[in-house]
């Protein structure tokens, strides 16, 4: 199973007037609820982590391993989509590793970019659409461990 995973607005919400807290490793502090949440979903599913980050390229999969478990978050796995998103749309980039890839394994898009709203429907009933001056919640973890587990029966 395989979490497609945005930072800033699910993990780092978003506030126009109070700038994040930052770790020694220069990155965001995760906000406590997104952590607990992501944490359950892996917990519960089993699933790694492809991140789709505008954020994705600054690091290496050991470095990013190293930022989540500053953070109390212990990935299994961790990969980022090969693209350079400033040359593609988010929804460009998911759509390219859909089209890519062998879709053997569950999947959910957890990401606060309403354009992903304008995937194909085959695609965008992977999405978990977060509120970006909230993030990632308990109550979506819950739509994201169904969307995955309900997946998994039919792999």
């Amino acid at each position: 199973m395989l979490i497609l995973l945005d930072i800033d607005g699910v993990m780092v919400p978003g506030t126009s007037w109070k700038r994040p807290e930052f770790l020694s490793d220069g990155f965001p502090a995760f906000s406590v609820k997104a952590v607990k949440a992501i944490k359950r979903i892996m917990n519960e599913t089993g699933a790694t982590i492809l991140l789709t980050t505008s954020h994705k390229s600054k690091y290496n999969p050991s470095q990013w391993n190293e930022i989540f478990k500053n953070r109390d978050i212990h990935v299994n796995q961790i990969d980022q989509l090969p693209t350079d998103s400033s040359i593609m749309s988010r929804k460009d980039e998911i759509l390219n590793w859909y089209n890519l890839s062998s879709h053997s394994e569950a999947f959910v898009i957890l990401d606060d970019d309403k354009c992903l709203n304008d995937l194909p429907e085959k695609i965008k009933d992977h999405l978990v659409l977060t509120s970006s001056s909230l993030g990632l919640t308990n109550e979506l973890a819950d739509e994201a461990i169904a969307k995955l587990t309900q997946e998994t029966l039919m792999y």
